[in-house]
């Protein structure tokens, strides 16, 4: 089943703004899941594509239920010592949560996680959705699946990080139906083992767009992404059993997020309650 773990944490010394990059992010996490499965750690290493885990960039601000929330992505200043922050980890592989339990439980380690030249102290794990953090949720693949409306056709997200999607040898930050919602698919098939069939969304209908690009440059080379909300609604004569389908991919955004470098905090994608009006 999907997880999608919020870990608080407390750096007991300032976090340089260069060891806060998506890169530096991805190793801690790779050196946590060595640090109690060294086989795990090298296989998530190597995998190439459509990685089985995604991670946010660090925050230090609270997270409201509200529509136009954007994350933070960048940092510009160190992270003062004593600031809480919280950390967005999510697994899509039904076994990846109970081969890292190990990890989950040792909440007071005596050595400290090391971020650059700052220890960070665990001070809670979230695993379940809570009043003033929508990023924390779990729930199984099936459930996801039965549960998805055949009626509501009208699909809303918010994309909190910078997104952009790979075509042929470029990038395009554009959220066509067919970029956001292949990526969904591709995903969910890959680690639901829920197959749905490969299908066209030709009838969703962009009905709302409000982004605007961002431009990272704590990458090797510039990253340009959308952060934003966007609606579809699926219009014309569609089978119910099609309209379940597109609802469960938009709710498994949460898990997943859309389009490229999900495990180096972009792409954060979830959906979001909308006037059906």
């Amino acid at each position: 089943m999907p997880h999608s773990l919020i870990l608080n944490l407390l750096p007991i010394a300032p976090i340089p703004p260069g060891y806060l990059t998506g890169r530096h992010l991805h190793a801690l996490f790779l050196t946590l899941v060595s640090s109690v499965d060294k086989q795990l750690g090298d296989r998530l290493h190597d995998a190439t594509a459509q990685k089985s885990f995604t991670l946010s960039p660090l925050q230090t601000k609270k997270c409201p239920f509200k529509k136009h929330h954007y994350l933070e992505w960048e940092h510009t200043e160190p992270i003062p010592e004593h600031t809480l922050c919280w950390w967005r980890i999510s697994l899509l592989d039904d076994t990846l949560f109970s081969k890292l339990t190990h990890l989950w439980l040792n909440l007071n380690p005596s050595r400290p996680w090391h971020l650059g030249p700052a220890d960070l102290m665990i001070t809670k794990i979230l695993g379940t959705p809570q009043v003033d953090q929508p990023w924390a949720n779990a729930c199984t693949y099936s459930q996801l699946y039965e549960q998805a409306s055949e009626t509501n056709r009208l699909i809303a997200f918010s994309f909190a990080t910078p997104t952009t999607f790979r075509q042929g040898k470029f990038d395009s930050v554009i959220p066509t139906r067919d970029c956001v919602f292949n990526s969904l698919l591709s995903r969910w098939n890959k680690y639901s083992g829920i197959e749905l069939p490969d299908q066209s969304f030709d009838a969703l209908f962009s009905t709302f767009v409000n982004i605007k690009t961002e431009r990272l440059t704590n990458y090797e080379s510039n990253f340009v992404g959308m952060v934003g909300e966007v609606s579809y609604r699926i219009l014309g004569d569609v089978e119910p059993l099609v309209i379940k389908q597109v609802n469960a991919l938009a709710d498994f955004a949460l898990y997943c997020g859309v389009g490229r470098k999900t495990p180096m905090g972009m792409g954060m994608t979830r959906r979001i309650i909308v006037n059906k009006s």
